[in-house]
This record gives C-alpha cells, structure tokens and sequence, in this order.
C-alpha cells in the first residue's frame, strides 16, 4: 500500500493506534485493534513486512489451547506452570507467566474464529526438557496452517520471503510431514510423487508470480496476517521507519515516522505498540549484554539486518528500561556463513539436523561438547561453555557422505541437489579421510581422530554415554524413525567426510522493554508510561532468557500483541492516567 507516502504529503497523519513494526507481535496487536473498531497504522522500517516471524518457523508455544482441548488433551495450568518453574528457576515470574497461560488460548481462539489466521496442532512436538517435571511429549505447540499467497493479492510483493538457504529453490519447506517427505524422497514412491507434485507447483508459481505462492511456517502466519489486517483496514506503511517519539508530558501521543516522501508525524491517539524486533543487530547492546561478544566473538543473528534496537531506543526515551538480568539476553541458534554470489553472506540457522543420526559437533580441540540434536539455544551455550579463553567461539559440524546426501548440512541439501556450488565457495569443507578434514578446518588432527573413533563405537550399539544422545522425546523427534537401535545415532564412516563451521548466532533477542501483565511499557519506578506498549522481542521475555520449547517467542509475541490490543480497546488507559497524574502531583 502506499499510505505512507500519500501521508508524507501532510506531514502529519491520526490514528487510534500505532504499531512500530510487522512482525507476529505487532501484527497480532494491529489485527485485534482493528477488530475492536480502532483505527491502525503499522509502520515498518524494512521495505516488506514480517520481520524475524517471516523467517521462522512459525510454531507458538500455548499450553491447553482450543485444538488441544478439543482432541481431549487440555490439561489444565499446573503442569506448564510446573515444568517452566523447572526451566525457568529463579526467573519465574508468576504475574506474567499466569498472564500467558490465560490469555494464550483466548488469542488463538480469537484468531481461529474471526480472521484468516489459522493453525494447525503439533501432536507429537515434545518440550525441549523432557527430563524435567511437567514436560509434556506432545499437543502444547501449534504451527501456522499453509497459506496460498495467491490470497493475499498484490500484498505478496510487500511480503518477507524466507531466508534463501533455507528453502529449496526458492520454495519454504514445513516442518513435520513435508520434510520429512523431502528427506525421502528417494527411498520412498509415496514421498517422491508428494515432492514431484509440490516442485511442479512451484515452479508454476515461479514462471507466473515469480515467487513461491505454497506459504509455510511463520511465511503462512505473516501472510495470514497480513490477509487479516488489509481486511479490517489496517494502513500498512513499508520503508517508514519510527525516528522518535512524540509525547505531552509522560503520555506517548504518537511517533514521527521517516517515509519515503519525508518526515510524518503520527498521531495515536489511543497509543502506541513497540514491536520492532529487539536489538539482534544492534552492535553495542549485543557488546553490553552478551559475554561472547564481550570477549571478541562476533554474534551473526539469523533475523533480519533491520533489527536494530529501534524500539528499545524508542522506549528508554520515553522513560523505559530495558531489563538486563535475564539468564541470557538473545535466543541462541548455531549459525553457518553462506557465501552467496551477489557478495554477501548469508546466515543459516542449524535448528535440524544436528539431531539425525551420523554427525557430530566438536571445538578446534576436536573434542565434542554438547548433545548436538538438543535444543539449539542450548548448543551455542555449551559451544561458548567451551571456548578456551582468549579465543573465538567456534565449532565445526562433521559428518560422512552417507548423512550429507541423506539428510544435508546446513545450507547444503540432500541429494540428488548438487554439492559443487558448496565446496567451491568455501562453504562446505571436504577430505577422504577424518584426519585430513581436520587439518583442513584447523582442528586438532589426533583428538577429532579419538573422538570420531570413540563416538563410531558406541554409535554403532546406539549408545552416547558421553551426552546421552536420543534419550529425551525432544531428541528422538528431532532424529530418523527409520533409523535403529536409536534414531538419533550413527557411527561417521564412510567417506568422503564434511565439515561445515558453526559460530554463535541467535534467532533473535530475549532481553527487552520491561512491560507489565497488560504490555504496558514500565518507567524506572515501574509505573506505566501512559500510550505506551510493548510486544514481540522488544518486550522483555516472559521466559526469563531461558528456552523451554519451539514457539516460546512467537506464542508470548502474538498473546501480548493481542493483550495490547485489548488493553488500548477496553479502556485500560485511564488507569494509567491515574498513575501519571499521581507521579507528576508528586
């Protein structure tokens, strides 16, 4: 749409509500806002809309939700309250984790049963900890159902399309069934008619629209979205990125925007929502509040370069802190570099296969360090965890040729898709035997020769009594069915072997805006700034930098986004009022 240079004309521009950014956080605000019957603008710096939630892979985190409950597998608050005090520690906020718990459910049945935005179960998804108390092996996430883009018009132009190297030419691959169909494609009749199929169509798609149209994973949430927010009215403004806010007295009245055609200020007369994707490539937030970073490692965040901190600059001028006493401030994700031929460099996040069986992850020691198919954030924890002082944290994935055409490394896909473009560019390292991979990536020759030694022997019994690999339902959904004795292990033999580098890298960032139970942005005292909110990774992580299951971010994302909404909608602003004329009689 083009409000935003028709609004750069005036110079000024009214609302109800404002909402700086377009990820699930903002979007899910902007939809229940309009749907109240308020007036929206969302405002997004990039020139397409989506930001991280785009990328992702569209799962949220809602323990008892509507689906759940109507399978006959809701089970009430305890167990999830349970199982994040178990994760969760000293970090347990009971306000703001009872607030999730009850609102979670609500937004997704708003959702479901009056926009385009619909989801679809995870069954069988398990909690990342399945050892501790309160886990659940199943029914506590759902996933964005896929979208036709041809839905959404001439809107698919302004849509985020996923990071490249994780899709096949160009077509988002689901998790579940559709991968797993992909990674069979070769062993099995009824896999290679279902991806015959879905190749056809895309390329279909690409000859006509000149895009992939079969949206997936946090692509379809986006585009339900987006569908969503165009239906109800919502001013979608792209390159229109929030420069300050506009305020009387402690009230946030508004934002000026820089659009196309110039400066705009905004008048949001209701409020104002920061959802802007919190500060993954915000250089010196990431140096003040990641110890990596601190210490000389670059952190290469797989969220979009646009994400710079925006919205917390916005809000700590407006009076508000952001928190930095989280157990860690970012979602980590190992991350390979990708050349790519334009120059620049792309960043892969590893979130799959390090849980199939035949790969392993060692240091420059040649050493393992973690179970590799465990949750990712914990990974690069463990990878850091093991850094030698005064060095850079790093670690290489290794396998043989078997795992790579089977399953694919990185951003190298599985057969019969080519390696040559890989090994040419740098990206993936190859040798005929463990020893001479080694030398190639810079590890220890004699310790990556023990170790892939020592790992074969016990792999091929399917046992890792050094990590316990493929014991936890997590690890063995992240593995092979087919493979036995354990899904999740298999001896590295066959050669030629590959290695590809993984550094410290995250899917976005946990430390944010302090906000109350309503998403209200709190001051220093912890008073809310009237007209302002917060949702999505601009507010802080009701998790406490912790990472309990897949969906933890875009669940709180959308749920606070809709909490914002209805916060502004039910009038809640006069309390807030209250609190302002308190502190300034003061």
């Amino acid at each position: 749409m083009t409000d935003a240079d028709h609004a750069g004309a005036s110079a000024r521009a009214e609302c109800d509500v404002l909402v700086i950014g377009s990820g699930a956080g903002g979007l899910s605000a902007a939809v229940a806002a309009a749907h109240r019957g308020l007036d929206v603008i969302v405002a997004e710096k990039a020139d397409v809309f989506g930001g991280t939630s785009a990328y992702s892979g569209g799962w949220l985190w809602v323990p008892n939700a509507p689906h759940a409950v109507a399978a006959g597998k809701g089970e009430g608050a305890e167990a999830p309250r349970t199982y994040l005090r178990a994760v969760l520690g000293n970090h347990y906020d009971e306000t703001m984790i009872d607030a999730y718990l009850d609102a979670a459910p609500k937004m997704l049945e708003f959702f479901e049963k009056n926009t385009e935005v619909h989801f679809t179960p995870g069954s069988g998804v398990p909690d990342f900890h399945g050892n501790l108390p309160g886990a659940a092996t199943g029914w506590r996430s759902v996933v964005a159902t896929p979208y036709d883009g041809r839905e959404l018009g001439s809107l698919i132009a302004s849509l985020r399309s996923p990071i490249p190297e994780t899709t096949f030419l160009g077509m988002g691959i689901a998790s579940g069934v559709d991968m797993r169909m992909f990674l069979t494609a070769l062993r099995s009749a009824k896999a290679f008619t279902y991806v015959t199929r879905r190749v056809l169509i895309h390329l279909r798609d690409l000859a006509v629209h000149r895009r992939a149209m079969q949206l997936v994973n946090g692509n379809a949430l986006i585009a339900r979205l987006l569908r969503s927010a165009a239906d109800r009215g919502v001013a979608l403004w792209s390159s229109a990125p929030a420069r300050e806010l506009i305020r009387d007295g402690r009230r946030v009245t508004g934002a000026v925007l820089e659009t196309r055609s110039g400066r705009v200020s905004v008048i949001a007369r209701r409020g104002v929502v920061l959802a802007a994707g919190g500060f993954p490539h915000d250089p010196k937030r990431l140096n003040d509040l990641l110890p990596h970073v601190q210490a000389g490692t670059a952190h290469s965040s797989a969220a979009p370069e646009t994400n710079s901190g925006d919205g917390l600059r916005l809000a700590e001028s407006a009076g508000a802190r952001v928190s930095s006493t989280l157990a860690h401030a970012a979602a980590y994700a190992p991350v390979s570099l990708v050349p790519r031929a334009d120059g620049s460099v792309g960043r892969f996040p590893h979130l799959v296969e390090r849980g199939k069986p035949g790969i392993i992850a060692v240091t420059a020691a040649g050493k393992r360090f973690v179970d590799e198919g465990g949750p990712y954030h914990d990974y690069v924890r463990e990878m850091i965890a093991a850094t030698q002082p005064g060095q850079p944290a790093v670690s290489w994935l290794i396998c043989d040729r078997r795992f790579l055409r089977r399953y694919g490394l990185g951003a190298v896909k599985p057969a019969p898709v080519p390696i040559g473009a890989f090994l040419r560019n740098g990206y993936l390292i190859e040798a005929s035997s463990i020893e001479a991979l080694a030398q190639r990536c810079g590890i220890d020759p004699v310790g990556l020769k023990q170790t892939v030694e020592t790992f074969n022997r016990h792999a091929a019994r399917g046992e890792d009594p050094a990590f316990h690999r493929g014991v936890t339902p997590y690890q063995r959904v992240q593995g092979d069915p087919d493979h036995r004795p354990n899904p999740c292990l298999a001896p590295i033999e066959t050669g030629p072997f590959y290695a590809v580098k993984v550094v410290p890298g995250s899917l976005g960032t946990f430390a944010g805006i302090e906000a109350d139970e309503k998403a209200r942005v709190l001051d220093g005292s912890g008073v809310p700034i009237p007209g302002l909110f917060a949702a999505g990774n601009d507010m802080n992580s009701i998790m406490g930098g912790h990472y309990p299951s897949g969906g933890i971010t875009l669940g709180p994302a959308m749920t606070f986004g809709f909490i914002a909404a209805e916060t502004i909608a039910g009038g809640d602003e006069a309390e807030d009022e209250r609190y302002g004329r308190k502190e300034n009689a003061g």
